[in-house]
């Protein structure tokens, strides 16, 4: 059995991305394929697929979930957007030196004030006087993840979305994806790889540190996500072919393995709340595009689910001494799943 040590390792600080590359396909990629390692460019992941193999996307968009404002008493509060519920109510993390009461008005970038509902775990419901996704769009910002230490600017506001989102609801991007660009897109398509989508709302979760040695006492975060009937047909007709099913990303594997439980693919809407650990057993995805993830985190076990827990180490080791760049704005991996064909 693993413990959280056993997914710790150091992380020299300057190798964590602060700033996205000038060309979105320039970044590395390591390709992990057996016990063998190879130094790869990303933009050759054009030959490392092969006709009829199916990439799978998130198209989710990330919201300008981060509010800074006010309570009614004068005190500051910082709101953190988790999930759109409705057109008018979503839930949010709120930091306040006091946790907030229901009844309670918050004015968010002074530009509109919000009921605070009930408390639901460590969220509370807030209720928007108008549509929540415009006010969010509008007045919010961009919420980077906790390691990037500049605010957000107008270039973090292109290249911390991928190319192809289009449905609002993250609070963090499915970060594999932001590696393609629209000619890369089209040179898979042009050599017969095709291309499907499904959505997976990015949680703040993600970020959330586990904190417990016992992995079987760690609650998973939740998140939403919704495969399409013809996403699920684009899957079936490559997995009838023998070909391969690539997630790009860990959001898109934590859908579609959420959603083959049965042990086929089905199409739908549903919360996830699954944790991938050694030992898992995947039914579709065969191969898996993922940046470089945090010790200790739930993706790192995710990773070493699929590829292997030791060979998961020597990469890391590798990109380690090989000066990748880690973490959302860094470089990829192309993983194996370990025992597949």
């Amino acid at each position: 059995m693993y413990s959280l040590a056993d997914f710790d390792f150091h992380l020299p600080p300057e190798l964590i991305a602060q700033v996205p590359l000038a060309t979105r396909s320039s970044s590395r990629l390591l390709q992990v394929k057996g016990d063998q390692v190879a130094d790869r460019s990303f933009s050759d992941i054009t030959d490392l697929l092969q006709p009829g193999d199916v990439l799978v996307f998130n198209d989710t968009r990330v919201l300008n979930a981060r509010f800074l404002g006010i309570k009614a008493t004068g005190g500051q509060v910082e709101v953190l957007v988790e999930r759109v519920m409705d057109a008018t109510t979503v839930l949010a993390q709120v930091r306040a030196s006091k946790s907030p009461k229901p009844g309670m008005r918050l004015r968010l970038s002074d530009a509109f004030e919000v009921d605070v509902g009930e408390r639901a775990g460590e969220f509370f419901v807030l209720h928007f006087p108008t549509d929540a996704l415009t006010l969010i769009e509008q007045f919010g910002s961009l919420p980077l993840p906790p390691y990037i230490t500049h605010a957000a600017d107008e270039v973090d506001a292109q290249r911390y979305q991928t190319v192809y989102a289009k449905s609002p609801g993250a609070v963090a991007a499915p970060t594999a994806g932001l590696h393609f660009d629209q000619p890369l897109l089209d040179a898979l398509q042009a050599k017969g790889v095709r291309l499907a989508w499904l959505t997976l709302h990015v949680g703040a979760g993600t970020f959330q540190p586990v904190r417990t040695e016992d992995l079987a006492k760690h609650t998973m975060h939740s998140e939403w996500y919704n495969i399409s009937p013809d996403c699920v047909e684009t899957i079936r007709q490559a997995q009838q072919a023998g070909r391969d099913i690539i997630a790009v990303g860990t959001t898109s594997l934590r859908a579609l393995e959420s959603a083959s439980r049965s042990g086929q693919l089905l199409a739908g809407s549903d919360d996830t709340e699954i944790f991938i650990t050694p030992g898992f057993s995947f039914q579709t995805v065969t191969r898996l595009i993922t940046n470089f993830h945090l010790p200790k985190s739930t993706l790192m076990m995710l990773v070493s689910a699929f590829a292997g827990y030791e060979r998961i180490r020597s990469a890391y080791a590798h990109a380690i001494e090989q000066r990748y760049r880690f973490f959302s704005y860094g470089d990829a991996m192309l993983l194996d799943r370990e025992g597949a064909r």
